[in-house]
């Protein structure tokens, strides 16, 4: 079963008592952007949809969150872990490769701290459009090779690098090596 995008967002536009137009005009896209999405005639870029969901405002694990009731649980299996891209990738039919998976650890808004693990297939990449969020974040490099990029800093990482920034500096991440990368980051408060 794919996670249906335009349907999800369609609901959560209605619920917030938004038009397409409204909503649009909130997160400063346009207004056939919001149609298109909805009857999934578009599949949204990660940072189309977040950008999106700010003019809501909603979260990407918010968006792709079961309804289930929330545990304060304190140890997590992989399987627990919560898969914050994975649907957004079949939902648009994108390749494994350049495939980016974000997953999150147990319920982020609850500690006010996303705690995320990151895996890069060769060519993955966050956009061209930079990210921008009001967070500040920070991660280790466990395997292969992390081109991030803020403001006008460029650096490719390696296993045992790590990065640390304000989230409101323009940043993206891309993977420039041969080999998947594997990175663990942290985010506060979360913005995914």
């Amino acid at each position: 079963m794919t996670f249906d995008v335009g349907a999800r967002l369609r609901q959560i536009r209605q619920a917030a008592g938004l038009s397409q137009r409204e909503l649009a005009s909130r997160a400063g896209v346009t207004h056939g952007l919001i149609s298109l999405i909805e009857q999934n005639k578009n599949s949204p870029s990660v940072a189309s949809l977040r950008k999106i969901l700010e003019g809501i405002p909603m979260t990407m694990a918010q968006f792709f969150e079961e309804d289930r009731p929330v545990r304060n649980k304190v140890f997590f299996a992989p399987d627990e872990l919560v898969d914050l891209t994975s649907r957004l990738h079949k939902a648009s039919g994108t390749r494994p490769r350049g495939k980016l998976t974000l997953r999150q650890v147990g319920d982020a808004h609850a500690h006010n701290l996303q705690i995320l693990h990151e895996s890069y297939e060769p060519g993955a990449d966050t956009g061209l459009t930079m990210l921008v969020h009001d967070s500040h974040e920070g991660g280790v490099v466990l395997s292969g090779e992390l081109e991030v990029t803020v403001g006008d800093e460029v650096r490719v990482l390696k296993a045992g690098d790590a990065y640390l920034f304000d989230s409101r500096i323009p940043h993206r991440f891309r993977n420039v090596g041969k080999s998947r990368c594997t990175v663990v980051s942290a985010c506060t408060p979360p913005y995914l």
